[in-house]
């Protein structure tokens, strides 16, 4: 076995390697031997299995095996050659020759490794910022709307007729064309508001201007689009009858809303309700600021800032996953083009690596950075997060988790989250030594 490894640069390494077919042979013959030892064959005893037999059975299969154990066998002793740590190795290496010839194998691959980054001067690219102001006004506004929240509907015996915002309670009964009952379609004392489009288009319209213990045949067409097939694009009649009309009541804002607002405040008032309140709308703002400005503006003076090299396979690697992602936005004439034509293919890769060296080189400065800071996020953390949001979109978090594994989604799920996580930390570390030193 021949071994040569050269680093090509700080992130990379090339390794030339021969291993001879006599060396595979012997490799062979020891793995034969001890599967005669464990194997059961009908005919012979257990562990009597003779060699000879266990070729014949196995053969390729036990040569596959031989030959995968010389190849971790130059990977491992090229690490040693090399004198760098088993962690620092990134990826799978990269083949760029694999012959197997009459006397030997010839290979040639490159292994990425992790960059070193000297992160002197970080703190001073963090950016500045003021301190977002919120008016009374923003406040007074905020305000009203919670209690418009939390305001109840409630029937008002002198309205009798029906308008938009209102919430109404009424009985249908939906037929089609043919007179057939549209299943699903018929209800006895439900509650809808309208303006809310809950129903299809035309049938919330046509319920406005009703009068109280009102009977109407309102004529709708339903969507092209309608997710029922059978009932897409069909006309169809709704005989309503509308039993009650319900708004929304007043609701004055005293200190006995603040109570209800604030129920962990007794005391509350209409003054501590306001105070909350701007806290509230403060961190909204401190919060849209640091997304959408602040982190985009650090992570772009972060890469700008630190030169290094990168490992060639990872770079590669998220060529191909911007690629696809590109592929999602294709029509199916576009993709095939680029399956057929590996000119276009490789045109586009080299359209895309730019951006996606810069994707990987802010991945490597806030690794680097979180393990400076001493930032973290846990897995048990990623997994809550995975179930919170899968809540919030009304979907069963087990299964939405048990597909982000299939799809080896959560590494990149916990570095997102580490990532946002950091240049909060970073952020909130510049505006306390602002306000200690203001």
């Amino acid at each position: 076995m021949e071994i040569k490894a050269t680093k090509i640069d700080s992130a990379n390494a090339k390794v030339e390697a021969t291993i001879k077919n006599e060396d595979i042979e012997k490799r062979s013959e020891k793995i034969a031997k001890n599967l005669a030892k464990t194997l059961d064959i009908p005919g012979f005893r257990k562990g009597k299995v003779p060699v000879a037999v266990v070729k014949q059975r196995y053969g390729d299969k036990i040569a596959q095996d031989a030959e995968g154990e010389a190849v971790r066998e130059v990977l491992d002793k090229s690490i040693e050659e090399l004198g760098v740590d088993k962690n620092a190795i990134l990826g799978e290496p990269r083949f760029t020759k694999y012959e197997k010839g009459d006397e030997a194998i010839v290979m040639e691959f490159e292994i990425g490794l992790r960059p070193e980054i000297d992160l002197e001067g970080y703190e001073e690219l963090v950016p500045k910022y003021e301190e977002p102001e919120v008016s009374d006004e923003e406040v007074q506004k905020r305000l009203e709307e919670l209690a418009e929240a939390m305001a109840q509907f409630v029937e008002n015996p002198k309205r009798r007729v029906a308008k938009e915002g209102d919430l109404v309670v009424i009985d249908f009964k939906g037929t089609l064309e043919d007179g057939k009952e549209i299943e699903g379609g018929s209800a006895e004392g439900f509650e809808l508001r309208l303006g809310s489009g809950q129903f299809i288009p035309g049938f919330e319209e046509q319920v406005v201007g009703m009068k109280k213990g009102e009977t109407k045949t309102i004529e709708v067409t339903f969507p092209e689009d309608y997710p029922n097939k059978e009932l897409a694009g069909k006309p169809a009649k709704f005989e309503v009858t509308l039993h009650a009309i319900k708004e929304k009541e007043k609701l004055e804002i005293n200190d006995e809303l603040a109570k209800k607002m604030l129920p962990q405040n007794p005391d509350a008032t209409v003054d501590v309700l306001k105070e909350e309140i701007k806290k509230q709308l403060k961190s909204e703002k401190l919060s849209k600021l640091y997304n959408e400005e602040l982190k985009p503006k650090l992570v772009e003076a972060l890469v700008e800032k630190y030169e290094f090299d990168l490992p060639k396979n990872i770079v590669e690697q998220e060529i191909d996953v911007q690629l696809n992602q590109r592929a999602q936005q294709m029509s199916q004439e576009e993709i095939k083009e680029l399956q057929e034509n590996s000119e276009k293919l490789e045109e586009l890769k080299k359209e895309i690596e730019p951006e996606a060296k810069k994707s990987v080189k802010a991945t490597f400065i806030v690794d680097a950075l979180a393990k400076k800071e001493g930032i973290d996020v846990s897995d048990q953390e990623v997994i809550q997060t995975i179930y919170y949001e899968a809540m919030q979109m009304g979907r069963n978090p087990q299964e939405i988790l048990e597909a982000y594994q299939k799809q080896g989604l959560l590494p990149a799920i916990k570095m997102a989250m580490i990532e946002d996580r950091l240049l909060t930390h970073l952020l909130n570390k510049k505006n306390q030594k602002e306000e200690a030193n203001a």
